[in-house]
């Protein structure tokens, strides 16, 4: 395999040597880019968009990165919080009177970013189709009971918490996730990320395949099978379409508005966006978050026990944050970085103390919940070249 294209500052070849390693001996295809102080450090691709390694990954090759779509979901709730459209500890139900049903009136927002809402599933099974159907899902949740007493508790909400935070959103704005997202993110810094994707640009989608590495996800594929019908299982299989094999190739997918879960995007364009949030929240002249915005998205709201992963993790307002507890769940050195990793490797984060957003996006989809090993070798060479 050749080695990565793109640019590299001089001080980072460390992290072009790593990624050209990856490349060589591990990866199909992938991207990493690195942004300091608002300035574009690392911007390097390579591999190839498909499983029998006949289409090169291109400079705007988009790949689906899961869960680390819920980092430009939350983007968009603090923007409304910023404008004071938003308040964190008012009930749902002020935004969403549906919501207050099954006892969840006097559940605050901030439950939803932090996932202490215990709504990380849905107990009644959902035909597959449910899952690109923004009204099902959303009215599902509004008339749900909690699985635990909000507060006490904290569940990674793996795909409900895009429609719970993205319907806040569109409750305020009038808009959609994704078409606020478009317009207050992606167009304004000239992003391409999108969380529902264009017919059009289908042809430019990296096809995810698998490779033998990480272990997380053997977790939840053990807790599934001993419970079917537990929290764990709805959490991820419910709808089921959402495990289907292939199902991140289809049209329903990639058009579907799945703010948990479905963004596609570039390395260039997560980088970007968190290294507007390592830079005090404002790059080339667009503030992004105010810079109490900045620190309000790193606050820490929900540590330890993951009722639904099963292992120590750590939340601010829609990131995750570092959780010394777990080498998995490691996003860089500093106290203050958050992010979000998505299921099968990618992940992308800022820290606000080095002035630094990191992306790193691949379609060769390991085992990991968390942050995969490969990343976490990329991570490590960034903070030494810093």
């Amino acid at each position: 395999m050749s080695g990565p294209e793109g640019e590299c500052d001089p001080a980072f070849e460390r992290v072009r040597d790593v990624f050209a390693d990856l490349l060589d001996k591990r990866e199909v295809g992938a991207g990493v880019a690195v942004r300091v102080r608002g300035r574009p450090v690392v911007d390097l691709w390579g591999g190839f968009m498909d499983r029998k390694r006949t289409r090169p990954w291109e400079k705007d090759t988009l790949v689906a990165v899961y869960s680390t779509t819920k980092g430009m979901t939350s983007l968009c709730a603090h923007r409304l919080v910023d404008r004071g459209e938003l308040d964190l500890d008012a009930p749902v139900a002020r935004y969403w009177p549906e919501f207050a049903a099954a006892g969840k009136e006097s559940i605050p927002v901030r439950f939803l970013l932090s996932h202490r809402a215990g709504l990380a599933a849905l107990r009644s099974p959902l035909p597959p189709e449910a899952l690109y159907d923004w009204g099902v899902m959303t009215g599902a949740l509004a008339a749900e009971a909690p699985w635990w007493t909000p507060g006490e508790h904290h569940g990674y909400h793996a795909i409900t918490f895009g429609w719970l935070v993205g319907e806040v959103v569109r409750r305020i704005s009038g808009k959609s996730l994704g078409t606020f997202f478009r317009d207050e993110v992606a167009a304004p810094l000239g992003l391409d990320f999108h969380i529902g994707l264009a017919e059009k640009d289908d042809v430019r989608c990296a096809s995810l395949t698998s490779i033998d590495e990480g272990e997380g996800g053997q977790r939840i594929v053990a807790a599934v099978m001993k419970d079917p019908a537990g929290l764990v299982s709805r959490a991820f299989a419910n709808p089921p379409s959402s495990v289907t094999p292939g199902h991140a190739r289809t049209r329903a997918w990639r058009g579907a508005e799945i703010p948990a879960a479905n963004g596609h995007g570039t390395a260039r364009s997560l980088a970007h966006a968190y290294g507007a949030l390592g830079n005090g929240g404002v790059v080339d002249g667009y503030r992004l978050l105010s810079p109490e915005g900045v620190a309000r998205c790193g606050s820490p709201q929900s540590e330890g026990l993951d009722l639904v992963l099963g292992v120590p993790t750590r939340f601010g307002l829609g990131y995750m944050m570092s959780q010394p507890a777990n080498v998995a769940g490691r996003i860089g050195p500093n106290p203050h970085a958050f992010g979000h990793p998505g299921a099968g490797g990618s992940i992308a984060f800022c820290d606000p103390d080095a002035g630094m957003g990191f992306a790193y996006v691949m379609n060769g989809m390991d085992r990991n919940i968390l942050t995969s090993s490969r990343a976490a070798a990329l991570i490590d060479a960034v903070y030494q070249s810093l």
